[in-house]
């Protein structure tokens, strides 16, 4: 990863525990910076506090001498009842604003996801392209944190950036490197659209870069930046890679319609098991989506290209599925 140098001295993450947010602290600390945060549960040795971002409680005291907060907590899947969604989504990122100006940090950074513009079909889009709530809770929620967080910077509460995020994969990707693997495993996996979706995908490393380029340039103060892979490719040619690690052969493709039966079935059959899953109607049609989107915004203000392309990417996560045991 290319090191960008910062001017912060501490910085808070929420969801500090997870893929984004332990990418991002272990950047930091390397750069010699202090990192604390928050997550669901404590882990002292990462100096990260336990509690839940939309309640204000004892962890908001721990962003004491903080100057950066990177917002990266979230209900991350299609399958959550709306208040939920919106209490963690929503609720809890003006919480995390409301602790992070009682603690004089200078910048916000909100981690949202290119799900705001989930159903948004120009092809090469930005981030001027309107936004459309759906009834997803996972996408409604995105937008509406959004607006939480542009709502503060306009009114001058704090200096905000917000991050969408592409298709995230790599080294401890849940969802798009642990999850499809562990369905491919089992054969749940399955593609709609005969799998000519377009399929984003950013590297982890690329993103982490990306972030703090955003958080300590001028130019990021209240902006929103897609952060994507350079080249679209197809969900097909992308899940490909996974089947090939597997020995499994070539991704199962069928039309949107028969997928959504499929994943809506296989939704239920969990549901009455009592069991997570990522399948649904939700995930079909993030994987059926076929317009692309530009990083022009992030190449002009930031100067963020992507570094890792796909072949080297998935090479690197097959190194490291492996070491994991996740692929024998």
């Amino acid at each position: 990863m290319n090191m960008i140098n910062t001017r912060y001295r501490k910085i808070f993450i929420t969801g500090a525990l997870g893929f984004v947010g332990k990418a991002l602290a272990a950047q930091y600390r390397a750069l010699g910076a202090e990192t604390c945060g928050l997550d669901v549960r404590a882990d002292s040795a990462a100096n990260v506090v336990a509690g839940d971002v939309s309640r204000p409680d004892e962890w908001q005291s721990a962003l004491a001498g903080c100057d950066l907060v990177i917002h990266t907590a979230a209900i991350v899947t299609n399958n959550v009842s709306r208040e939920e969604a919106w209490r963690v989504n929503v609720l809890g990122t003006r919480r995390v604003l409301d602790a992070a100006i009682q603690a004089g940090a200078k910048r916000f950074v909100h981690i949202s996801s290119l799900a705001a513009m989930r159903f948004n079909i120009e092809d090469q889009a930005d981030e001027s392209a309107p936004v459309m709530p759906t009834g997803n809770p996972y996408v409604d929620t995105k937008i509406a944190s959004e607006h939480v967080v542009l709502s503060a910077h306009a009114k001058g509460e704090m200096n905000c950036t917000i991050i969408r995020p592409a298709d995230i994969y790599g080294p401890g990707s849940r969802p798009w490197t642990i999850i499809p693997v562990q369905m491919i495993q089992k054969g749940l996996f399955l593609l709609p659209a005969h799998g000519k979706g377009v399929f984003r995908a950013v590297y982890i490393d690329d993103l982490v870069n990306g972030i703090m380029l955003a958080a300590e340039r001028g130019e990021g103060k209240g902006q929103i930046f897609i952060l994507g892979g350079e080249k679209a490719v197809t969900c097909e040619a992308f899940f490909g890679h996974y089947y090939r690690m597997l020995g499994k052969g070539s991704p199962r493709v069928m039309s949107t319609a028969s997928a959504v039966a499929i994943a809506e079935i296989g939704r239920m059959i969990f549901k009455l098991l009592g069991k997570p899953t990522e399948l649904g109607r939700g995930a079909m049609e993030m994987l059926s989506k076929k317009n692309t989107v530009s990083n022009e915004k992030a190449h002009r203000l930031l100067g963020w290209h992507p570094q890792v392309d796909l072949e080297e990417g998935m090479r690197r996560t097959e190194v490291w599925l492996r070491e994991q045991k996740i692929i024998s």
